[in-house]
Order: C-alpha cells, then structure tokens, then sequence
C-alpha cells in the first residue's frame, strides 16, 4: 500500500534475501519442493499480501534471479560477500524511494500474505515505529530448543529482549510461568528505511555476538521493536529433514 507524504508516494518493498551459499544446506533456495524451488513457492506466498507494493530478491546467484523473475518478482543483484541477510537487503534498497521494507525470509515456503499484512499494518499505523516483528504461543519443546528463538515483551507490546535460552528464569522451575511468560519469535521484521540505515552501518553489540542474534542490535540501539502476536506458525527450512516434512505439508495442500 503506497504511503503518501506530500505529492511523492513511497512503495512498501517486501524483500526476501536469498544467497546461494549456505553453511548447513548449500542451494536451499531452488531446493525442490513438491515441483517448485522453495523461493518460488515463498514469492507465491508473499505476493498474495495486500500492504506490500512491490516484492524483491536480493541475490548473488544468477539461477535464483531466474527464478524470481520468473515467478514475477523483481531483483537486486549483491555482492556473496555481505555478512547477513540484513545487510542484502540495504544492499538492494539503498537507492530505492520507500519508508517501509519488510525482511522475508526466503526459507519458509509456507507462508501466507496475510503473515506478511499483519506486519506492515502497524508501521503504516504509526509512522514513529522504527521496526517490527512477529511471535506466536510457545510451546514446551519449543521453550527448551535454542533453535527456537523467545521473545518476552513489555505491557505495550514492545520486544524486552530475545533470547535462545529459556527465558523469563523461573527460579521455582514453575515451567508454566515460562510458557506464558514469553513467546516463540517468527525471524520476520519490518524496519523503517532510515532505521535499517543507522542498523546496518552500527557494529555487532556484544549482547548480538553472544546469542547469535542480530536483533538485539536493534535493542542496543535503542530501539523500540513492535512485537505482533499472530496464530500463524512459522515453518522454516534449515535441513534437508525440515524439506522433507514441509514437502509433505504442501503436498497435502494441494
């Protein structure tokens, strides 16, 4: 949805980083999906969302740029060199007119524009809101996994800090103080274009390097991170299992 200010009207870009190279899963993004590269079947799912104008992919791979226009995407071509997704994505909107840009991660082919919608909505809302996020009911599994990344907010919404560990501590080991006391962390963000300027350009903060977590930038910095609360589950590949299971998934859709 076009925001206006003044006579100039600046597009909402949803932007899907999506490197070829990848430590665990080497060519995740055209890995086969029931008969689709798994960011043609992300494209799908985001340019079903209402609030964005136009959907990007910031690439250093030829093969997947192919794809993604393909499937009717537009694309920045960047350099392999750039150390995270976030910054691939300044990288392809640097130059771009926009206020709003959405980071899609371009390994949960599952998902659905009206995700993507319920993230955009409050920046619209609120044009102070320099970053947003997603996070949904945790599980215990999920509580106990340092694969899973927990959120705990303040009365307002707003992030307090994330973390891999089990978080609030309970001191009495009360397990269901924890489970109600913070909530799973879906890794989709929405930034303000001059926020994801002064991120990108700030160094790695301690609290960051430690827990693996680029968001906790964001904290260091001051920053105030919306925390939108969706029934909506996140369904990320990170191994050749979790293709597996969501293949299954999609083909059950089908």
């Amino acid at each position: 949805m076009d925001q206006k200010q003044g006579d100039a009207v600046k597009p909402v870009l949803g932007v899907i980083p999506a490197r070829y190279a990848s430590t665990r899963f080497s060519g995740k993004p055209l890995a086969s999906l029931a008969g689709k590269e798994m960011i043609a079947w992300v494209i799908e799912g985001v340019l079903t969302a209402r609030l964005i104008d136009q959907v990007w992919v910031a690439t250093d791979d030829d093969r997947i740029a192919r794809v993604a226009e393909r499937m009717g995407a537009r694309v920045a071509m960047t350099d392999s060199a750039l150390p995270s997704g976030t910054d691939r994505i300044w990288a392809a909107v640097e130059k771009i007119d926009c206020d709003v840009v959405i980071n899609i991660q371009g390994d949960e082919p599952l998902i659905q524009g009206s995700l993507v919608d319920s993230l955009v909505q409050p920046m619209l809302q609120d044009p102070k809101l320099e970053m947003a996020t997603l996070a949904h009911a945790i599980s215990e599994e999920e509580l106990l996994s340092p694969h899973s990344v927990k959120v705990v907010v303040d009365q307002a919404k707003n992030a307090l800090y994330f973390s891999r560990s089990a978080i609030p501590y309970s001191r009495d080991n009360a397990r269901h103080s924890q489970l109600t006391g913070c909530l799973k962390h879906v890794g989709m963000y929405a930034y303000r274009k001059n926020f994801l300027k002064t991120f990108c350009a700030a160094p790695q903060a301690e609290i960051e390097v430690a827990e693996s977590l680029e968001q906790l930038r964001a904290l260091y910095l001051g920053a105030k991170i919306k925390v939108i609360q969706t029934t909506e589950k996140s369904c990320g590949v990170d191994t050749k299992d979790d293709l597996l299971r969501v293949e299954e998934i999609l083909r059950q859709r089908k």
